[in-house]
């Protein structure tokens, strides 16, 4: 039996790399202390197992050293250490994100259809609040949006759906594709935009808290609106954003888009002595409590310290109250994990013989009867 050599470092940088315990993955693959010591060597099969295991490409494992891993994307995260080396999870995530990019982008090409006039139409020396009513314009959130849906979590649902409807795509998820055992570290990263004037995307780290994601997903909006220089990796602190000053402006930028600093002034008059605050303007402009309440402290309408006593134990209740990801109807799931605007393009060029199932199973991360229940819930049955 051929035995591969494999330099022991490398798989201890593999197991680091995938988060894990080199002891608890070896009650998954027996022969792994051997390996590590250098005892034995492992087949080629069984390193084939180790590196899908550790979500690691097996190529790596054959170098002599562990590779520099670095971040496709900008890196706009402020982390006081240095920036962090990516996990397995982060990178595999963007690379899923850009072959969807890359592939629509070319399918967009080929219909010969423009450039969206409002990727790159924002300059970081603008208004960011001006900016960010220019925002609400494009995506529809004026003349009286808010009476279409109940409350704000229903809320965050309708703003992706307005976003991808200008031809972005808007994903939320909080695992790696569809797998549930590999769940987004929100410590790591709140989102991400890839801003392509004919397919910017933005994501949004569904493992993170609901009243967080919405105020990232217009984050990262306000980043798509900044084009090139806009795109990159965000993370930071619940929803307060570091110090570089693109993180500001979308920041800023999004606050607007959310909550119009006119309109809740004219709306704190008659809350600000109510017990309740920050939910009765949450109610009106159907945002989560958090945003409300994180705006009216930009605003100077609260004290820091009101703000994140309340900051703080909401967080805790809803954390306590929060689903594990990847529950609910799988279906249903992927409207946010894939997008319809994308999953009806590709399931569309599979039909019409442009696009190789195999390759649709690739970019959606669904096979075989999922991918055709999938396209049934949207109306288009395969052959």
């Amino acid at each position: 039996m051929t035995r591969v050599a494999i330099r022991p470092e490398m798989l201890r940088w593999a197991c680091e790399r995938a988060g894990y315990d080199a002891l608890d993955l070896a009650q998954r693959i027996p022969q792994l202390p051997a390996w590590e010591r250098g005892d034995k060597q492992p087949t080629f099969k069984q390193l084939e197992a180790f590196a899908k295991a550790t979500h690691t490409p097996i190529g790596f494992l054959f170098l002599p050293e562990p590779p520099d891993e670095r971040l496709p994307i900008r890196d706009l995260r402020t982390v006081k250490d240095g920036p962090p080396r990516p996990s397995a999870d982060l990178l595999d995530t963007i690379y899923a994100m850009q072959r969807r990019q890359d592939w629509l982008r070319e399918e967009r090409a080929e219909c010969e259809a423009g450039a969206l006039e409002f990727v790159g139409s924002a300059r970081l020396s603008d208004d960011p609040a001006a900016v960010g009513q220019e925002m609400r314009r494009t995506v529809g959130l004026s003349d009286g949006w808010t009476a279409e849906v109940a409350n704000w979590e229903q809320a965050v649902s309708e703003l992706r759906r307005r976003i991808e409807r200008l031809g972005m795509m808007a994903v939320v998820n909080g695992v790696v594709g569809n797998n549930t055992h590999r769940k987004l570290d929100v410590g790591e990263f709140r989102g991400f935009a890839l801003t392509d004037p004919y397919a910017p995307l933005v994501f949004v780290n569904g493992a993170d808290a609901k009243s967080a994601q919405m105020f990232t997903l217009a984050h990262e909006l306000a980043h798509v609106w900044l084009g090139p220089e806009g795109e990159g990796v965000s993370g930071f602190e619940g929803i307060f954003p570091g110090d570089l000053r693109i993180e500001k402006f979308c920041d800023q930028a999004a606050a607007e888009f959310l909550v119009p600093a006119r309109e809740l002034k004219d709306r704190w008059r008659g809350v600000k002595g109510a017990a309740d605050p920050f939910e009765q303007i949450a109610r009106y402009f159907k945002v989560s409590p958090i945003v409300a309440g994180r705006r009216a402290m930009d605003l100077r309408l609260v004290s820091r310290e009101t703000f994140f006593d309340f900051y703080n134990a909401y967080i805790k209740r809803e954390r306590q109250r929060a689903k594990p990801p990847g529950g609910g109807d799988f279906y249903n799931n992927q409207n946010t994990r894939i997008g319809v605007t994308f999953a009806t393009s590709v399931i569309r060029a599979a039909k019409e013989g442009r696009l190789s199932f195999k390759e649709a199973y690739d970019l959606t991360g669904l096979r075989g009867g999922a991918f055709q229940q999938y396209a049934r819930r949207l109306g288009m049955d395969l052959p």
